[in-house]
Formats: C-alpha cells, structure tokens, sequence
C-alpha cells in the first residue's frame, strides 16, 4: 500500500468552504458531516489508479462522495486535490473545470 500525500489546491479548499457553508444554514451538523466525509475521502486511496477517470473531465479522476465528485490528479507520491463538484451540475459547467 503506498502513502500519499495530500494537498488541497486553493479552487478544492473554496469549494469545500462554499458546500460547508451551504449546508451549514441548514444544519451545523449536517455540514460538519459533508465536509468530513469530503476531507476524508483522498485518505481512502491506496493505489494511484484507484479511481475512475472522471467521464467529462477525463484529465482526472474521481472520489464520488454523497452527490459531489472530488476530483484529483496523482504525481510521484503525491494526490492533488483540485477541486470539489456537484454531481447535480449541468456536464457543460463541469466540462468548464
């Protein structure tokens, strides 16, 4: 199992704030829950080629985690976090990313 580390690009680290803020009008703890799950996610990657190549965006890949998409790219032993998308976005919006 290889180790990786993680760096959150500044576009993922907005987004991530942008859906914690959202969900936190509605509910502390849901939105803590969110964003949880979304830190989380990168850390379940044991292998680089672990996860689908995302299917609009195809340069990279996927962590599907509730209806957002968290999208990476892998380089030597590091995981890039680039940015955080909603799954209920039109593919013209997240082809733009």
């Amino acid at each position: 199992m290889d180790k990786f580390k993680i760096v959150w690009a500044d576009q993922a680290k907005l987004a991530l704030k942008d859906i914690y803020n959202y969900y936190k009008e509605k509910s502390l703890q849901v939105a803590k829950n969110i964003k949880s799950d979304l830190l989380q996610s990168p850390k379940t990657i044991h292998f680089s080629k672990q996860y689908q190549l995302d299917e609009i965006n195809p340069k990279y890949r996927r962590i599907v985690v509730r209806h957002y998409k968290v999208l990476y790219k892998q380089k030597g032993d590091t995981i890039s976090v680039v940015d955080i998308v909603s799954t209920r976005q039109s593919p013209e919006v997240l082809e733009s990313k």
